[in-house]
């Protein structure tokens, strides 16, 4: 299952990334050979970027590629070493939980419920917040899947 959201969701972060460049194409060649720059293609390539960034991030953190001081765990031994990485995903699950799944599901919230459309694309801004939510269940199931690796000292696909 693992390996199957890991496809999809790179999949996905590709696409939007092939959609930035070719939306940062356009403005380039509209703004310096046509001299009528997008209006459109600007703020599409900064949502894009936002999504990129936000829902990259919880990729990153499941393929444990996220930035780490190993200082203190490598110095442990094997057992403790796994411990220590249960509580620091713990940790990590309670902030997934709190500041994405529930500050990210009231921005939604608010921001639909205020109808915030975005400026040139006309696209209510609560679609271009719901990466926060998403990103944060993407988070908890990647470490969950890593506590219950370490726990049960197999690999869980």
């Amino acid at each position: 299952m693992k390996t199957k959201i890991d496809k999809i969701l790179s999949n996905f972060l590709i696409g939007i990334l092939a959609l930035m460049l070719i939306a940062v194409l356009w403005q380039v060649f509209s703004r310096y050979i046509l001299n009528a720059p997008s209006s459109v293609t600007e703020e599409l390539s900064r949502y894009c970027l936002i999504w990129i960034g936000v829902l990259g991030a919880a990729y990153a953190a499941g393929q444990k590629m996220h930035l780490a001081i190993t200082l203190f765990p490598d110095s442990l031994k094997e057992d403790n070493r796994n411990k220590l990485q249960v509580v620091i995903n713990l940790l990590i699950i309670i902030f997934a939980i709190t500041v994405f799944i529930i500050g990210g599901t009231r921005l939604v919230y608010i921001t639909s419920i205020l109808g915030q459309n975005s400026p040139a694309l006309g696209i209510p801004l609560a679609w271009v917040y719901i990466v926060l939510p998403l990103s944060g269940l993407v988070v908890i199931y990647y470490k969950v899947v890593e506590i219950l690796e370490l726990r049960g000292g197999k690999h869980v696909s």
